[in-house]
């Protein structure tokens, strides 16, 4: 059942009487008191979704409100038709240099696509939008919101540059809305945050949107919403429910055939691909074009021309395969998508949630195939802990058994010595000459593995450079 709960302000979450939830229900847009221009652009859609028909009524009464909901559930459209609505009603025009409302999104993806859900819902409102974010240039951002402008939909860092820039000012920001929240506080976004929120009105309505709720969230709706409405249609971190998960064991040298073969056997009709890295993202495209399988990638090192384009090709089928970092995990609105496989597995958890959230869209089914090597296990065992669901192993041919746990540890003695360890096992594992070697540190020794290896030891000494790469992550401040 939805609930619709208060938090914040000595006030604690509690159910709301059954009679009040039956009020709140609703079937149709025409219910919800929207204004008649916002209204005709709905006729093409049929009901709202639960989310909406929580949060629209109270944002249209002026409360703050926190929502939680599951990735493609309609938060959206649960925000910005209630902007748009309050926005035309009041009238008037946005000041040279200001803006009305103000929207932070955590991707240029996601923001580029919030833009233009509202130019969709308010082409009878009459609003002007601006959407700002890092990968273009910044000359036309600053035309765009120098006469003022109704809605600006915003990344963090580019807003930043605008705002010192001295090109727009917040000050006449009425209502402020933080969508996909807990991604913002995942990408370290917090400070960017609180130094963009003091310098908006105390007066305002705002709002935040989450598919998940950690601690830290929560602190930061307590520092600025006051006495918000919490609406709640899923339980954080749940799992879509009409998709079908599975895992593969196998070794990471296995990873790309078995991908290959997924991907040829026929069934995976436009297939999301997600990787850990960005360097990991090119490297498995360019193995999948070796293989005849055309893939697009797409990550934070991407042009933002070039991931549009990949977008693009992948919304219209011209591409069946699209290879892309978690940046592609949130909000990012891709119809049809049958299948999403995990070629690595996320380090946090949270992130599995996301990321299978892109299938079984609009009431569609999919399918969800993770792989998992043997160093990957544990992170299969906290997405199974998170997620409270067993994921069913699935069986390929082409899948071979991961290396036992005993093939990692054979050099592990001679490595904790050769670090300056002093231990005894190397003595219990009947080694006591080469332990001792190590241990006193003999030139000669290590001057041998100096010179049978030089190609080894040169990328050694080359991977500070690439780890610098790899381990960015997609920040995307701007």
């Amino acid at each position: 059942m939805v609930e619709l709960r208060r938090f914040g302000h000595g006030l604690r979450c509690a159910t709301v009487p059954k009679k009040k939830e039956r009020k709140i229900f609703v079937t149709d847009f025409n219910t919800l008191g929207l204004s008649t221009s916002v209204l005709k652009a709905l006729s093409s859609y049929s009901t709202p979704t639960p989310i909406q028909a929580q949060a629209i009524p109270q944002l249209l009464a002026g409360r703050d409100l926190l929502g939680i909901a599951q990735t493609g559930t309609g938060k959206t459209a649960a925000f910005t038709l209630p902007i748009l609505d309050r926005l035309a009603a009041k009238g008037g025009r946005a000041e040279p240099g200001t803006c009305r409302a103000l929207i932070l999104s955590p991707t240029r993806e996601l923001c580029a696509q919030i833009g233009e859900a509202i130019r969709d819902y308010g082409r009878f409102c009459r609003l002007s939008v601006a959407t700002v974010y890092g990968g273009v240039s910044i000359s036309a951002q600053l035309r765009a919101v120098k006469p003022g402008v109704d809605i600006v939909v915003a990344t963090p860092g580019r807003l930043v540059d605008l705002v010192e820039r001295r090109a727009l000012s917040l000050s006449k920001v009425s209502i402020f809305v933080l969508d996909e929240a807990d991604q913002m506080l995942d990408l370290g976004f917090i400070h960017a945050i609180r130094s963009i929120t003091r310098l908006l009105p105390k007066a305002r309505q705002s709002m935040f949107f989450s598919a998940t709720m950690p601690k830290e969230i929560a602190t930061l709706a307590g520092e600025l919403l006051i006495s918000p409405v919490r609406v709640e249609v899923t339980p954080a971190a749940s799992t879509v429910e009409r998709v079908s998960q599975q895992v593969i064991h196998l070794s990471a040298s296995n990873k790309l055939p078995v991908l290959s073969d997924l991907l040829t056997s026929g069934g995976m009709t436009r297939t999301l691909v997600f990787t850990r890295t960005k360097r990991g993202a090119d490297k498995l495209t360019r193995g999948l074009s070796a293989a005849g399988i055309g893939a697009a990638a797409i990550h934070g090192n991407k042009s933002q021309a070039h991931r549009e384009r990949a977008l693009s090709k992948f919304r219209n089928g011209d591409t069946s395969v699209l290879v892309a970092t978690d940046i592609a995990a949130r909000g990012i609105d891709i119809d049809q998508v049958s299948h999403v496989v995990n070629f690595d597995l996320p380090e946090v958890a949270e992130s599995y949630v996301h990321r299978i959230g892109r299938t079984a869209r609009a009431g569609a089914a999919g399918i969800a195939i993770s792989f998992c090597d043997h160093e990957q296990r544990p992170l299969l065992v906290a997405i199974e802990r998170l997620t409270r669901t067993k994921i069913a192993p699935l069986g390929h041919r082409l899948a071979s058994a991961p290396p036992p746990p005993n093939t990692t540890q054979e050099h592990k003695p001679a490595h904790r010595a050769a670090g300056g360890h002093r231990s005894g096992n190397a003595h219990r594992s009947g080694d006591a000459h080469r332990g001792r070697n190590v241990r006193r540190g003999k030139p000669k020794r290590a001057k041998q593995r100096h010179t049978a290896q030089p190609e080894q030891n040169r990328g050694r000494n080359q991977r500070p450079q690439g780890a610098k790469t790899v381990s960015i992550g997609d920040p995307l401040w701007t």
